[in-house]
Formats: structure tokens, C-alpha cells, sequence
């Protein structure tokens, strides 16, 4: 391929940096034609997807800086783009373009696809920055909780956002971490990733000047599970979810360490997975069926149809993509079980994979997640090296495995195909659709994409069977769901109760409301308000809906009478304006009048009336839902518009 680079090179660290992910994942004895990744030692041959991984030399001799391999395993390396982005970032602390002409030689990809890709995401930098980076959440509940003053004390000690030539400070959307609101979230150059939670200003000042915790002490101060999941270690008590329940989902949260397999496995681990491959894949996916599980990341499609539509797929290979990419404002629940229970999520995939003829699968978790990341990390290495993954799993004859990939701050990248394209190394942007996932997916072969708790899901499926499964909640919703409470409650945090309780039931399992209550956010910034006589609305699919609400992602945002509710839905609207890709008009212009629009009611610079304002937004929502290509423009508008269905934006309300 003739790439047309420009005149700048890439110093010796870049190189490394590159070096480090693209050699290894070119390594192996035989050729591959498709994408062959991983991590460790080893050979590989084969054709396909392959699995070949290990120390290799590379493309050979870089001798012309304006050629690179041609052919079609040249054109497919493109799918490392993201990873070697993300190691010259974390080497070098932004990405030149020295270093971009560098991945794009060494993975065959015009330098202007590198370039879109690089500046795509949040957590990339192409102009040069300081090498410690402070990023604070101000999203609609650290913003309420201490966020929007810890970025003001910020901006008085180290100057204006994003200036600072040894320490900087950014503001960031939902980290993750409301129920330790406020966060904060460390990037220093060549060291990893943490979080501070709850954050106060001399802890943030402390570690920006390059003191504080560093990882591995950060780490530490989420051990205490309870903090996150009441319901779990020392909190209100693992006896009950709700009405006497066992917990099920969070059975092995602030139980099990979640650095270790073997403790794992005393608790119950792999055991699914044996009874699993007992009574074969097409048995697996009937009992999923009869289970009636559905998709627990807010589509709520029927797991059993779409494992059994890719197991029936003729083409192969079959892909499995883990959807991790937690980041809708309000929204922890699936970070909590990554971080406390790894091994469960590796032996989930591994299920679905033997289930749906998938030798490969990836799990995309969210940039903003360093904990969790590590703790994957660590999971998969263990299983790998002890059988549980790899070309003989467990000696039954059957071969998974899993590649763990970085998001790099794109919300859009929650979206299905966004989060395929992101994979392959392209810019996160939704595809149109048809054709769906499961019959072209992940390098255009049938996919299945599950959701982080729908998986975990299945463990649970599969240890009481699928109409045993059925007889928790009933309907279209069944088996134990995760909640996330945040905002005006006692006890922050997340909680498991079977499909069916209401959300007066939930509310109360935290510890109440605190304040008077004005309203409920409920299924994140994309859903709608509940007002406080709604509270006896079962939490299933079919109870909210006969509300006009919808259970989301999970989120419950309690807002109370002291909070601007014009202020946080201006902030909602100003995460969705940021986040937008911008491949369509009416969710790039539109996220950006809705803004607009609210930012005017705050100051009460209305054109016109306030009345006018309303309508405005009305506007905007319909042609947003009906016009745009995908959930992210869809349903920008669906909290705004529900605020003013509800009367509480109208005057004198909600300021």
C-alpha cells in the first residue's frame, strides 16, 4: 500500500510503544488472513481468524518510511489501531504526529483513518499535554455532590482547564462512580490509570503534583465492597435483596477475592460451565430460551433468539463481543461486578462462545474503568494459563478465547456497531442497520453482542435451569436485576432485586429518600422522570412502560427539591451534545440546540417566552427521534421532553 505520509517521524519511545503491541500480535509461524491477536507466548498457524499469537519480529526491515506491506494480512491489521493509540498515549502522554505516521505504516492504514481514529476519542490528545491529567467528573450527580466545586478549586490552584505545562485538569462526563461521588479520574504519562472516589481537593491536589495513592493504593480503597454494593460485605446484609431473596447476581461480591481462580472456583466457579458442556450447545441456548433472559443493557432483546440465530449462522467464523462499555450518567452496575467478580464474566463468555460456535471473543470494557481493567485482565490470564481458556478448554474438545480491549471515551461506542467499528479500528460510528449483528458483525461475520449483566445472567440460568429462571418476576421480565441508586438517597450504590419489586421497595433498600423528594430519573440520562406518587410502579419492563417511563440502563436518580432540575437537565444535554459522533444532522445540530435552549432558561434569556422555549425542544425532540440513525440522537431528547410532559420546566418549577 502507497501511504502518503507526512515529513514527521516518530522518536524512539513512540516506536517502542507501537512496537510493543503490533510485533507480538504479527508474531506466530504461519500466515493468518484475518484478525489474530493476544497476548502471551506461543506459534500459531491456520487461516480465518486464527488464534496464532508470540514473540515475533514484525513487518521486517522499515526501510522506505512511505511503503508498508500490501495484501490482505496487511489490510488486516487495522483492527490494532485503537490498541496502539492507546499505548503511545499512556507512554508518551499524547500522540504526535510522528507517531501517527508510525502505526499507520506499521498497520497498513492511510494516515488520515489514523488520524480520524486518534482524535475520535476523549482520552487521546494530538496537540501536546501535560504529563499528569486530573479529569473531574461534573456529570448530573458528582456535579450535584462536590464535583462542580472541586473543578473550581482546581481552576484556582492550577489555572484554566487544560493549561499546565506538568499538571492540567479536564472536566469529564460520568466517570462511573456515583455512588462515591465526586471522582476523579489520574492519567499520568507512564504510569497506570486510578480513580479517587469520593475525591477531595487535597487528595487531587496531591496527586496531581505526582504524590498520592498511585494505582496500587487507589485500588485499595474500593476493597470495601459495601461502599458500592450495600448489599454486599458489611452493609445492610447479604440475607436479602428484596422480601428475603438470596442475592444471586452479587452472591460472590465482597465474598471472593477477585484476584484469585481458585478462590473462585471454592465458591461455586466453573460449575456452570460444566453443566454447560454436560448437556451440549444446543441444550445451552433452549434453557436461555426457556429462561425468557432478556438484554439487561436497555434494548431488551431476547438472549436465546439472538444465541440461537448466530449458532445457526452457516458462515464462520462466529464472533462473541462483550459489551462493557459502561458509560451513561448514572450507570455503575456493571463496573461493580467487573471489578468484584471477574471470573464470573470469563466464564459467562466462555458459555456463550461454546453455545454459539464462537472460538473468539472481546470483551470491550470502558476506558474510564482502570480497576476494572486490571481485574480482567488478571482473570484471563488465569483462566489461559489454567485451561479454562484456549484451544482445549478444559480438555473437552472445544476452543475459546478472549481478547481484552480498551474503549478510549466515546459513549457512542455503547452502541453495537459503533462498538464493532471501534474494534476494527475504524472511527466509533453506528452502521446502519440492516444487516444486524448477528448475521454481519465483527469483521462482517455473525456476532453476538451481550450486555455485561445479561451475561452473568446466564450463570444463573444455567444453575437453577431456564424455567426455574422464568418463575422469577414473570412476562417479558424475568430473573434478579441490578439497580444503581444515586443522588437524594441514604445509601448510594447498587442493588439486586428480582423483576417485579417496586420502586417504592428499591428506595427503600438504600436507606430512603433524603430531602423531599421532587422527582426520579429513572433508567439513566436517556430516560424519563418518575414523580413521587409513582413509587409503587413495579420495576419491570411492562410496569414502567404503562407509565411512559422504561427501566433504561438500570439507573434510579433520586432529585430532591434543593437541586436545579433545569441545571442538571442542561447538563444531561450538554454530556449528549458531547458525545454525539456527528454522522447525522439531526443528532449533531440538534444535541446542540437542546443545549442551547436550556442554557437560555438558566439565565432567563428565553426567545420569547418560556412557553416558547418549551416548544422549541418539543420540536427538536420530535425530529431527533424520528430522524436520527441511531439510540444515542433517539433518545437524547427522551428526559428533556419528559420533564416538560410532566410540567417540570415550566415557570417557576425546578429552579
Amino acid at each position: 500500500m502507497d501511504l502518503r505520509l507526512t515529513q514527521a517521524r516518530a522518536n524512539d519511545a513512540e516506536r517502542a510503544a507501537v512496537d510493543r503491541v503490533v510485533s507480538p500480535a504479527l508474531g506466530g509461524t504461519g500466515p493468518s488472513t484475518g484478525p489474530s491477536t493476544g497476548t502471551g507466548t506461543g506459534t500459531g498457524t491456520g487461516t480465518g481468524t486464527g488464534t496464532g499469537t508470540g514473540t515475533g519480529t514484525g513487518i521486517g526491515s522499515l526501510r522506505d518510511e512511505h511503503f508498508a506491506d500490501a495484501g490482505h494480512a496487511a489490510r488486516g491489521r487495522r483492527h490494532l489501531v485503537l490498541p496502539t493509540l492507546h499505548a503511545v498515549q499512556e507512554d508518551i502522554g499524547w500522540i504526535s504526529p510522528g507517531a501517527l505516521n508510525y502505526v499507520s505504516l506499521r498497520l497498513s492504514v492511510p494516515p488520515a483513518d489514523v488520524y480520524g481514529v486518534a482524535t475520535f476519542y476523549a482520552m487521546f490528545s494530538t496537540e501536546p499535554r501535560a504529563p499528569r491529567v486530573v479529569h473531574v467528573c461534573d456529570d448530573a450527580v458528582c456535579g450535584q455532590r462536590g464535583g462542580e466545586r472541586l473543578a473550581q478549586r482546581l481552576a484556582a490552584e492550577l489555572g484554566g482547564e487544560g493549561s499546565g505545562d506538568e499538571v492540567c485538569w479536564l472536566r469529564s462526563p460520568c466517570l462511573g462512580l456515583c455512588e462515591r461521588a465526586p471522582a476523579v479520574l489520574l492519567q499520568r504519562t507512564g504510569e497506570p490509570d486510578y480513580a479517587i472516589a469520593p475525591a477531595s481537593v487535597e487528595q487531587t491536589l496531591g496527586a496531581a503534583a505526582g504524590g498520592g495513592p498511585g494505582a496500587a493504593g487507589a485500588d485499595a480503597a474500593f476493597d470495601d465492597t459495601s461502599v458500592s454494593a450495600p448489599q454486599t460485605g458489611s452493609g445492610v446484609g447479604a440475607s436479602g435483596a428484596a422480601a428475603g431473596a438470596e442475592l444471586r447476581l452479587l452472591r460472590r461480591v465482597g465474598v471472593v477475592d477477585p484476584t484469585s481462580l481458585d478462590e473462585y472456583r471454592a465458591n461455586g466457579g466453573y460449575t456452570a460451565l460444566r453443566r454447560a458442556v454436560g448437556i451440549g450447545p444446543t441444550r445451552v441456548i433452549k434453557e436461555v430460551s426457556d429462561s425468557s433472559l432478556t438484554g439487561r443493557g436497555g434494548a431488551a432483546f431476547p438472549t436465546g433468539l439472538k444465541w440461537d440465530g448466530v449458532a445457526k449462522a452457516p458462515e464462520r467464523p462466529h464472533y462473541l463481543v462483550c459489551n462493557a462499555d459502561e458509560s451513561e450518567p448514572g450507570t455503575f452496575k456493571d463496573r461493580v461486578l467487573l471489578e468484584s467478580d471477574p471470573f464470573g464474566l470469563v466464564e459467562a463468555m466462555t458459555i456463550a462462545g461454546y453455545a454459539t460456535g464462537c472460538e473468539r471473543g472481546y470483551l470491550y470494557i470502558r476506558g474510564e474503568y482502570p480497576l476494572a481493567t486490571r481485574r480482567l485482565a488478571n482473570a484471563i490470564a488465569q483462566a489461559r494459563q489454567r485451561g479454562y481458556l484456549g484451544a482445549d478448554v478444559m480438555g473437552e474438545g472445544f476452543a475459546f478465547d478472549l481478547e481484552l480491549r480498551r474503549g478510549a471515551g466515546a459513549y457512542i461506542c455503547g452502541e453495537e456497531t459503533a462498538l464493532l467499528n471501534s474494534i476494527e479500528g475504524f472511527r466509533g460510528e453506528p452502521r446502519n442497520k440492516p444487516p444486524f449483528p448477528s448475521v454481519s458483525g465483527l469483521f462482517g461475520k455473525p456476532t453476538v453482542i451481550n450486555n455485561v449483566e445479561t451475561l452473568y445472567n446466564v450463570l444463573q440460568v444455567l444453575a437453577v435451569g431456564g424455567p426455574a429462571f422464568a418463575e422469577i418476576g414473570g412476562g417479558r421480565s424475568t430473573g434478579p436485576k441490578l439497580f444503581c441508586l444515586s443522588g437524594a438517597v441514604a445509601r448510594p450504590g447498587v442493588y439486586e432485586v428480582s423483576f417485579g419489586a417496586t420502586l417504592r421497595e428499591v428506595l427503600e433498600l438504600a436507606g430512603g429518600t433524603v430531602g423531599e423528594l421532587r422527582a426520579i430519573l429513572l433508567g439513566g440520562a436517556a430516560g424519563s422522570f418518575v414523580l413521587p406518587d409513582q413509587l409503587d410502579v413495579p420495576l419491570t419492563l411492562e410496569g414502567t412502560r404503562e407509565i411512559g417511563a422504561s427501566l433504561g440502563s438500570g439507573v434510579i436518580f433520586a432529585i430532591d427539591t434543593g437541586a436545579d432540575l433545569t441545571e442538571i437537565l442542561r447538563r444531561i444535554a450538554a454530556f449528549f451534545r458531547d458525545e454525539s459522533c456527528g454522522q447525522c444532522v439531526p443528532c449533531r445540530v440538534g444535541t446542540v440546540r437542546q443545549e442551547e435552549s436550556l442554557a437560555r432558561m438558566l439565565r432567563r434569556t428565553e426567545i420569547g417566552s418560556r412557553e416558547q422555549e418549551l416548544a422549541l425542544l418539543d420540536d427538536l425532540a420530535r425530529v431527533m427521534r424520528d430522524a436520527s440513525i441511531c439510540g444515542l440522537g433517539q433518545t437524547a431528547p427522551a428526559a428533556i421532553q419528559s420533564a416538560i410532559d410532566l410540567g417540570l420546566l415550566s415557570e417557576g418549577v425546578g429552579q
